[in-house]
């Protein structure tokens, strides 16, 4: 017997949704899990956009109050909490769209599902096997992650990382990539092709234009690293997830 969950994935605005007795406010980067059976309902209107995935599971689920702990070939869902990487999952929502728009085929969509839960889950575990780390340590990483997407759109150099945090930049290149198990430039360059992924896919702006936003000094520079770490070109990848399942209310 297949058991049907929805999960909601915030990506702008606030949803106000209640389950059953139970009333939720969802903000951007925040999820919610709702079981088999829960009746759902919005209690407030709001301008807002959010992924809302339906998915199946055989018999065999439990529905645990907290983290049962890592155990091979399962995965650990809590009912809210919030993403630590929004454009992660928004990519792979987006692929799963395009794949039901233009294959129609189960095993795939199966395939995608699938992906877009284990990453949801290894972002969660990934923050909750930090927790051991020197406090110290964790907040200085915290706040590098944070600078970093934030400024994700400017020429940045880890030389400036240093300089702003008041630490030897060999020092933060040990630290972050002994935490986050990449190394630093690695990171910064993966962020910076995240936010041009969503420029690609949800604006019509041109490759010059994205390539001047995200600091580059030139397209075909911008080209070539976009080609590097995703194996496609900006073009080939727009063309890729053009064709979207939007939903307009």
């Amino acid at each position: 017997m297949l058991h049907e969950f929805e999960l909601f994935i915030q990506t702008r605005g606030t949803l106000y949704i209640a389950r059953d007795n139970e009333r939720h406010i969802l903000n951007e980067g925040d999820f919610l899990l709702m079981p088999p059976g829960a009746e759902q309902a919005g209690y407030r209107e709001s301008d807002c956009s959010f992924y809302w995935l339906h998915f199946a599971v055989q018999d065999g689920y439990q529905l645990e109050d907290n983290d049962p702990g890592y155990e091979p070939g399962k995965v650990w869902i809590p009912e809210k909490g919030t993403l630590r990487s929004q454009d992660k999952l928004i990519v792979l929502l987006k692929q799963l769209q395009d794949s039901v728009r233009s294959y129609r085929e189960q095993t795939l969509n199966n395939y995608l599902t699938t992906g877009i839960l284990c990453e949801l889950y290894n972002q969660l575990y990934f923050i909750q096997n930090q927790s051991g780390k020197k406090l110290k340590q964790q907040q200085l990483y915290n706040d590098l992650v944070d600078y970093i997407k934030w400024n994700r759109q400017e020429s940045l150099k880890v030389s400036q990382l240093a300089e702003h945090f008041g630490y030897n930049a060999k020092y933060l290149s040990s630290l972050f990539s002994e935490i986050a198990g990449v190394p630093l430039k690695q990171f910064m360059l993966q962020e910076k092709m995240d936010a041009a992924k969503s420029l690609l896919a949800d604006t019509n702006q041109s490759i010059k234009e994205i390539s001047q936003q995200l600091g580059y000094p030139d397209s075909h520079q911008f080209m070539h690293s976009f080609k590097r770490m995703t194996g496609l070109t900006p073009t080939d990848y727009r063309n890729a997830y053009a064709n979207r399942l939007l939903f307009y209310r």
